[in-house]
């Protein structure tokens, strides 16, 4: 019986047994790659499940919220945003260490290369597209009416999240990453004009899609640890660093034949976007160089977490490059 991060799964069992239908002993089996939230695929009364809790030991102050999790899955529930369903939340710590909660576990596939090798040409495209009308479907969420008004703040998002963000990376930092700094000053004396606010996803990728087995449909939108209320071009220029990204930085589409591979360019992308909710294209560089500072920031926390002996899975060494690369390439989108 395997004890990921150590909790008894004894106790666990014991636990879902007066909460989730059936008993019988729990099986975990850890899901790899992450370096967040731990999260495994769990069987448990003869049905498939995932658990996802927060990493030990001392957390930085709002990180690994899965409490707010737990609440976006619930309130996107019966919306055109898919989502898995999620029937119980543990803030009782005493369980298996931290806080966790259950949902079901969608079948499908999940693409990590963005590249999309697998799919033929027609697929790759059709796959972007849906994406594309993801993101916008989310975008047009009424929050009142799924009860998530007040998940966040309403309006200055930009200026709030540069200074929030600049805060993190001084609370956790290990060691100067001068990038980091510089990146923040631009964007802050850049915010371009107008504001909107509408649920934001925060890590709105590939990866974190659930597609159909055998079409090229969303089925599932997983990890919503940073969402909030925000501005939905944060979520847009997010879902646009691959194709300023290399290959070799977690496969992304800089460099690639992107006509003969059926993947639409930048721009179309977010033309799609902008024509699927209806409005002019409002593409800014800006919103793609914020995305990278923010991931800058989350990549120095990975390898200030493993200095403290708190690293959630793989090797912080592996990319305790990235901060810097990243920072790089908002400056590069920022053309300082």
């Amino acid at each position: 019986m395997p004890k990921p991060n150590e909790f008894d799964v004894n106790v666990l069992s014991d636990h879902l047994g007066g909460v989730l239908p059936g008993t019988g002993p729990v099986r975990l089996e850890k899901i790899p790659g992450g370096m967040s939230n731990p999260t495994y695929f769990m069987e448990f009364g003869g049905e498939e499940y995932v658990l996802r809790k927060q990493p030990p030991g001392p957390l930085l102050p709002s990180a690994h919220a899965i409490d707010r999790e737990f609440r976006v899955i619930n309130g996107l529930a019966n919306t055109p945003v898919p989502v898995p369903a999620a029937p119980y939340f543990c803030n009782d710590p005493e369980i298996i260490g931290t806080p966790f909660y259950i949902m079901e576990r969608l079948h499908g596939r999940v693409f990590h290369d963005n590249g999309l090798p697998e799919l033929t040409a027609s697929e790759r495209g059709a796959l972007f597209e849906e994406m594309a009308a993801t993101l916008a479907a989310l975008h047009e969420i009424d929050v009142d009416s799924v009860g998530l008004s007040d998940f966040g703040r309403h309006g200055g998002f930009f200026e709030r999240q540069i200074a929030r963000w600049s805060k993190q990376y001084e609370a956790s930092k290990t060691r100067e990453v001068q990038e980091i700094p510089r990146l923040a000053d631009w964007l802050a004396a850049n915010v371009p004009d107008g504001d909107e606010t509408s649920l934001v996803h925060g890590d709105f990728r590939l990866g974190n899609l659930i597609v159909h087995p055998e079409k090229p449909r969303v089925i599932g939108v997983l990890d919503w640890e940073l969402s909030t209320l925000g501005h939905p071009l944060s979520d847009l220029g997010y879902n646009l660093m691959p194709w300023t990204m290399l290959q070799s930085e977690f496969h992304g589409l800089a460099g690639r034949d992107l006509a003969a591979s059926g993947i639409p360019d930048l721009r179309t992308h977010a033309a799609r976007y902008f024509a699927m909710r209806g409005l002019p294209d409002a593409y800014d560089p800006f919103y793609t160089a914020f995305a990278f500072f923010r991931l800058a920031v989350i990549f120095e926390g990975i390898v200030s977490r493993a200095a403290q002996g708190n690293q959630v899975s793989g090797s912080a060494e592996d990319v305790e490059h990235l901060g810097r690369v990243w920072a790089r390439h908002g400056l590069s989108l920022a053309g300082v």
